[in-house]
């Protein structure tokens, strides 16, 4: 029966008291009675409660040993040990609730409401997997692959590329989970199945790296079981275009991706240290610009290990660099006069790579489409001269960098990007840091525009996360779907599942959430399986 609805509004005060003045009187034998047992009241007298027990049962052990040191020579034995039994149950007691340790993660489980157990049953299953939303970039596609350096797109992170970022990502990530399938396969002529995770792709053409440098024979002798993770070329990507109308239009135009995982075998975790800058090769392609000619500030030079990789032939399978150009040359002629995009995306290893094959693409053929690179997790690669030609060639770059992540700063003479920063405004340091740069064998610098995420804004990761976590490409795109601005805690609404998180890096999960994803009776082993077989531990095996 609605009161209100059958009585003039003029009265409705009158009936908003009264129901306020609705309390339950105090009782002077029971001043509690009178209390509102709010959430913070009860947190309160739960603790009072815990106190008064924990005073109790000293009181009653230092009583028992009181009584047992005044009568020391005259009790019975047995008494005695019924007095120390008493002690040793108090004391064993007080050490069962260790109060210290289980309050704070209780506080901490019951401010957990139901509607964040949804939230997180939801993230850790992947039956309900949410996407962010894909808007149609239209016009602004070029904006989005990077024309404008990503101005006004990065600090705050527009959500069309946070999207796009994520999506690139997971076409690293469909590069790591076919080599794990399948790590000895190094046949050009192999046919090898890539479960892409956008459909609307097609991959063309498989990739495969070779490493310059070689095991001692003895290796293969005292370790004849190594087997694929010694072998000099290996599968490290492919490349794929968008064969879908829907998909086209949505984003504007036909792209080309070139995807590219990380470091895996021994050779390719060798060819990492070989960290020596060396000169570019001048014929890379056949068609020549004046902008790759040499500046007078120096000559273009990258790591000595990365260029192996990109340019080495194996027996059965050319160079990465020759794979990729015929393929790209090949998918430019065949979409001729379509509007197209080249985006090279990789991380780690695959991040190094990107850059000099993007630098290889990007004058492969004439009035070559515009060519941007999204990297996760990337070392530098070469020098600021290296730098300078990729920008001469209009080659937009960027970098997504976890804070925490030391592989992003190395190698190089400084660690700190910052440092080198500040030291190139003071005008003496900038001149003799310009020396160096020219002669010092380890004079590297980033290229491109970065945008910095921060392994310590998320909630679900521990603070003292290891290497292995910060450098990890899942952990990276979780970062990604979190991030909002730099000034910003992570994004409330990001809908990325945790599962793959979880299930790798559960060691560097917050104790909070693997318990909750015990009790939610979530078995991520068969949530979220791959096929993976046994190599070298990699980020993002």
């Amino acid at each position: 029966m609605l009161i209100g609805a059958t009585l003039p509004a003029t009265n409705l005060h009158f009936f908003q008291a009264r129901r306020a003045s609705f309390r339950r009187n105090g009782s002077p034998l029971n001043p509690s009675a009178n209390l509102v047992y709010t959430p913070t009241v009860k947190t309160e007298m739960t603790k009072k409660h815990l106190s008064n027990l924990e005073k109790l049962l000293q009181n009653q052990s230092r009583k028992s040993q009181l009584l047992d040191n005044d009568s020391r020579g005259e009790i019975h034995p047995r008494k005695s040990r019924s007095n120390g039994s008493k002690e040793n149950r108090g004391k064993n007691l007080l050490e069962g609730l260790n109060l210290s340790r289980i309050w704070p993660e209780h506080k901490v489980a019951e401010e957990m409401s139901p509607r964040h157990l949804n939230k997180l049953k939801k993230l850790l299953s992947s039956n309900n997997i949410e996407y962010s939303p894909r808007n149609n970039l239209g016009s602004r596609w070029k904006e989005y692959h990077g024309c404008k350096d990503w101005l006004g797109l990065i600090d705050p992170l527009n959500e069309n590329l946070r999207r796009e970022l994520i999506r690139y990502g997971e076409f690293i990530q469909a590069a790591y989970h076919c080599f794990h399938s399948n790590p000895a396969t190094c046949n050009e002529g192999d046919s090898r199945k890539v479960a892409l995770p956008d459909k609307s792709y097609k991959v063309t053409k498989s990739l495969y790296a070779t490493s310059s440098i070689g095991l001692p024979k003895w290796v293969d002798d005292v370790a004849p079981d190594l087997g694929w993770m010694t072998q000099r070329s290996s599968w490290i990507g492919y490349v794929a275009v968008c064969d879908d109308r829907s998909e086209i239009k949505r984003m504007g135009r036909r792209d080309i991706v070139i995807a590219l995982r990380g470091t895996a075998t021994c050779l390719e975790w060798g060819e990492n240290f070989r960290d020596l800058l060396v000169q570019i090769p001048t014929e890379t392609t056949e068609i020549e610009s004046e902008s790759e000619s040499e500046s007078s500030e120096g000559q273009a030079k990258v790591e000595c290990g990365f260029l192996s990789l990109f340019q080495t032939a194996g027996v059965n399978v050319p160079s990465l660099a020759e794979s990729v150009v015929n393929e790209v040359q090949r998918l430019i002629e065949q979409y001729k006069g379509e509007s197209l995009s080249i985006t090279v995306t990789g991380h780690s290893l695959g991040a190094a790579l990107a850059l000099l094959v993007a630098d290889e693409v990007s004058t492969c053929a004439p009035d070559a489409p515009p060519v941007a690179v999204f990297s996760f997790g990337g070392p530098r690669v070469g020098n600021r001269s290296f730098a300078d030609r990729l920008n001469s060639k209009n080659v937009k770059v960027l970098r997504i960098v976890n804070n925490q992540d030391v592989i992003t700063r190395v190698p190089g003479m400084f660690v700190s990007e910052e440092l080198d920063k500040k030291l190139r405004e003071s005008g003496f340091v900038s001149g003799m840091l310009n020396v160096l740069d020219k002669s010092m064998p380890w004079a590297y610098a980033h290229v491109g525009t970065e945008l910095r995420v921060d392994s310590r804004m998320s909630p679900f990761l521990k603070p003292n996360a290891d290497v292995a976590c910060c450098h990890d490409l899942e952990a990276y795109l979780h970062l990604v779907d979190g991030y909002l601005a730099s000034n910003c805690p992570f994004r409330a609404n990001a809908k990325r599942s945790l599962t793959k998180l979880l299930s790798e890096q559960r060691s560097n999960i917050k104790r909070l959430y693997t318990n909750k994803a015990k009790g939610l009776n979530l078995n991520l082993e068969r949530e979220h399986s791959f096929s993976t077989h046994s190599c070298l531990p990699s980020p993002s095996s």
